[in-house]
């Protein structure tokens, strides 16, 4: 029987929950691509770079925290759904910004704090909404989409997903300091014993 602090704490069991979430993020990009709907196709296999770490370490349980890969596949099987399209492409923009600062924090030499982390993610996410609106501007002009209605529509888009940014952060920031990571690869410690 799996216990919560094998789910928090273990590191296989984090895997497989990770593994199975990223499998349905990779389920829905394909399905995405059959449908024609080739920008969310697009956006969702850039979350599978979440299995990045356990292909460069070669160690399947080389992954992020599951509740991180969790935020993802909701916002894919939401939009797979038809509940709140545009909050689903909100969630999954940020949720990628996510993912690319806890790699980085998780899997690299590289040290964040914990509020820098927040505030990378969150410049992380405006940046990854800026990408997002070039390709749905381009759609919209190449293959007769209507992503972008107006431009009020457009910086209100760029305003949410700041905000749901900045809440994805603070939750992940909240998850940190309540457990320890599950999937990380061990830093080294140095000589004075700190991490």
């Amino acid at each position: 029987m799996v216990t919560l602090e094998d789910l928090v704490h273990g590191q296989r069991s984090n895997a497989v929950i990770g593994w199975v979430l990223t499998g349905i993020v990779a389920l829905s990009a394909i399905w995405n691509g059959l449908t024609a709907a080739i920008l969310w196709c697009g956006l969702a296999l850039l979350v599978v770079v979440a299995s990045v770490p356990a292909l460069a370490t070669r160690d399947w349980t080389a992954m992020l925290p599951w509740p991180v890969l969790s935020v993802a596949a909701i916002a894919v099987i939401a939009r797979g759904v038809g509940l709140g399209p545009e909050a689903a492409g909100y969630l999954i923009v940020a949720t990628l910004a996510l993912i690319v600062v806890v790699e980085l924090e998780v899997f690299t030499s590289v040290e964040l704090s914990r509020r820098f982390a927040v505030a990378f993610a969150v410049m992380t996410t405006m940046a990854l909404q800026a990408l997002w609106t070039v390709a749905q501007f381009y759609s919209d002009r190449w293959f007769g989409t209507a992503f972008l209605r107006s431009q009020t529509e457009l910086q209100q888009d760029i305003v949410v997903v700041t905000l749901v940014g900045f809440v994805l952060g603070g939750l992940f920031e909240w998850y940190l300091t309540r457990f320890e990571s599950a999937g990380a690869v061990g830093r080294a410690i140095n000589s004075t014993g700190s991490t």
